[in-house]
């Protein structure tokens, strides 16, 4: 008895503090992703306390919401997922439609970022940051023409100076790219395609390693010609090395979102409306930006930020650029599996 006490109590201190008074607002953000002057700015000004906690992958946030609407705990009033689970989020009726009547601020998103396919009319989400995924590489030791394809990555020029994403959708997405295909396909034929071509790539020694976030550190330091890498750690790569250089190749590329959601369960929702439109007010979406240095989807914070935004092309891709790019959308079960098995193939390929 004592052991099983013992036992509820533990579970009941790992619970997040949670609360549901009228003055509270419980968000769920990544670590690291908002300007911490920000919340104590929207308490001074609304008198509405922030309950700030933070996940580290999509994954485990869809877990913790998934447990909260199960039992109806209401733990989180605003959460930020990327845009494919966004989608599935809305397809399981996980999250709220968005009354844009208490979102006035909702006029200075970028247009181009609206009506997205993962969220059509954004009738559930409103986008925080974006960005794409590109190739980083050192301008004295490749050559410009040569990144303008993912071909590069296939290039014996530069066998054993790459640096590729360890993620299934980011590899399967740009071989898919390379052979003229969707990043979102459901053909087998074109990703047996796709899983080939990153066979050869890593059978063939091109690449030095395989990884995620470590890469932009590695780069500064002149550890590599090219890497694949989310535009925001170009940016922070570029910053720190003066010969990097950040390209969007010209098959295209994949464009995401880190999104503002609510809920279907929250607690405190005129809260989350106040806080998701205070989020997207320029001058405070101007001190986000500057925090984190991503893309920023508010045109007003980008008027204020003036040339110190628009003169970086890394966090400002054109127009034609974006076109160029797509989403990724949400697979179903059955197709997550067949991705899952080729990439291990993949993985394994010796």
């Amino acid at each position: 008895m004592k052991r099983l006490l013992a036992l509820v109590l533990t579970l009941v201190l790992l619970l997040p503090a949670f609360a549901f008074a009228d003055g509270v607002v419980n968000v769920f953000n990544w670590d690291e992703y908002i300007d911490q002057e920000v919340i104590k700015q929207f308490t001074d000004e609304t008198g509405i306390k922030v309950n700030y906690i933070i996940f580290t992958t999509n994954e485990d946030m869809m877990l913790s919401v998934e447990t909260s609407i199960a039992k109806n705990f209401g733990y989180y009033d605003v959460i930020f997922p990327s845009e494919y689970m966004v989608q599935r989020m809305v397809n399981k009726d996980m999250i709220q439609e968005i009354d844009f009547d208490q979102i006035p601020n909702l006029q200075y998103i970028r247009q181009s970022l609206m009506d997205p396919s993962y969220d059509p009319s954004n009738s559930h989400s409103i986008p925080y940051m974006w960005g794409t995924l590109g190739i980083l590489y050192n301008t004295e030791l490749v050559d410009e023409e040569d990144v303008k394809t993912w071909g590069v990555l296939w290039n014996e020029k530069y066998k054993g100076q790459i640096l590729m994403m360890d993620s299934v959708r980011d590899a399967m997405g740009i071989a898919l790219k390379y052979l003229g295909y969707s990043m979102n396909s459901n053909n087998y034929t074109e990703l047996s395609e796709a899983k080939n071509l990153l066979i050869s790539l890593k059978t063939s020694g091109q690449v030095k390693a395989w990884g995620l976030d470590e890469f932009k550190d590695k780069m500064i330091a002149g550890e590599a010609a090219m890497a694949v890498v989310y535009s925001g750690d170009a940016q922070y790569a570029i910053e720190g090395n003066d010969k990097l250089a950040y390209v969007i190749p010209d098959e295209g590329s994949n464009i995401w979102t880190d999104a503002m959601v609510i809920p279907a369960d929250a607690k405190n929702v005129e809260n989350a409306h106040a806080f998701i439109n205070f989020l997207c007010r320029p001058d405070i979406a101007e001190k986000n930006c500057r925090e984190i240095w991503y893309c920023s989807p508010n045109t007003g914070a980008i008027e204020l930020m003036g040339e110190e935004y628009t003169s970086l092309p890394v966090l400002n891709p054109t127009e034609e650029e974006i076109a160029r790019c797509e989403y990724f959308n949400d697979l179903d079960s059955a197709w997550l599996t067949i991705y899952n098995q080729l990439w291990q193939e993949v993985k394994s390929a010796k």
